[in-house]
């Protein structure tokens, strides 16, 4: 009878939560298998797959363009991840502050992080424009000569980095959170032992919100590593494939090219470099990151 009555629980539970399997075995599992499988093969849309077993791994690694985006990616990845952290953490600093227009004041950074992409492209690329575009006359009153933006393979790199703090919003408010979650007993504690503001920073709330700064790194650096939007609207990943990420060269070959079978040999690449770096985190984060209580 009892068990009766846990069989009937355990099928209401599989009831219950059998959208969200259906929607993950079908669209997230089989896809990544089915990837898997394609990398070693010749496939594309219009013609029968044909094993070529490691062939699209060794076509791969002589790739010129593929060594590109990578370093292209890494670069993307090495110059969005610290600066968002910095960007991030100082404004939710700031405006852990007693403000009366705080709410507003968030409000108002975080919702540049809510607009669709094409349509901030569009404000970016009119800012960026070399001639006519805000930043270059704003530097020309000054007496500067402007660079090309995005036009120029030395900046559009940096360009696309420093437009991409439009959605630091997000992290911000993460933040937020976090620094309202530290007792406010262990700043007065301090501030009776003579600490000072950057003592207390150094000593009290960067231990105390690593946790948040773990998770900010993790998923910070697999949006990253996975740079798509920005640079295949601003540039389609020009100018001279300067800001080709990994993410649009496998988008190239997809849909493009529909090469589906290189495309995923790459997306392998890239989900393995991902999970290296994911995994480089975890296990260095027992020696720096502090969980409160423990």
């Amino acid at each position: 009878m009892k068990k009766n009555k846990q069989l009937r629980e355990n099928i209401k539970g599989l009831i219950f939560i059998s959208p969200w399997l259906i929607g993950f075995v079908v669209f997230t599992l089989f896809p990544f298998v089915a990837s898997l499988y394609y990398s070693f093969t010749q496939f594309s849309i219009t013609t029968e797959i044909k094993w070529v077993g490691v062939e699209n791994y060794n076509k791969l690694f002589k790739d010129p363009l593929f060594w590109k985006s990578l370093k292209n990616t890494l670069v993307f990845a090495v110059g969005l991840v610290p600066l968002g952290l910095v960007v991030a953490l100082g404004i939710a600093f700031l405006l852990n502050k007693p403000l009366k227009e705080v709410s507003f004041y968030r409000a108002a950074i975080y919702m540049p992080s809510i607009v669709p992409a094409f349509a901030f492209s569009a404000v970016i690329i009119w800012f960026f424009q070399p001639y006519l575009g805000l930043v270059n006359n704003v530097l020309d009153f000054f007496g500067i000569n402007g660079p090309l933006w995005l036009d120029s393979e030395k900046w559009v790199k940096p360009t696309i980095i420093i437009a991409a703090q439009w959605g630091v919003g997000s992290a911000m408010l993460i933040f937020s959170a976090a620094l309202k979650d530290i007792p406010r007993e262990l700043y007065e504690s301090a501030k009776i032992d003579g600490a000072g503001s950057f003592t207390m920073f150094r000593k009290i709330t960067l231990p105390l919100i690593t946790p948040t700064i773990l998770y900010y790194l993790i998923t910070s650096t697999i949006g990253a590593l996975q740079i798509f939007d920005l640079p295949m609207l601003l540039t389609g990943g020009g100018p001279a494939n300067a800001s080709l990420s990994l993410g649009i060269y496998i988008y190239k070959h997809a849909f493009t090219y529909t090469n589906m079978g290189y495309a995923s040999a790459l997306s392998w690449i890239l989900f393995i470099l991902t999970f290296i770096l994911t995994v480089i985190y975890f296990i260095s984060s027992k020696k720096w990151v502090y969980y409160f209580g423990n």
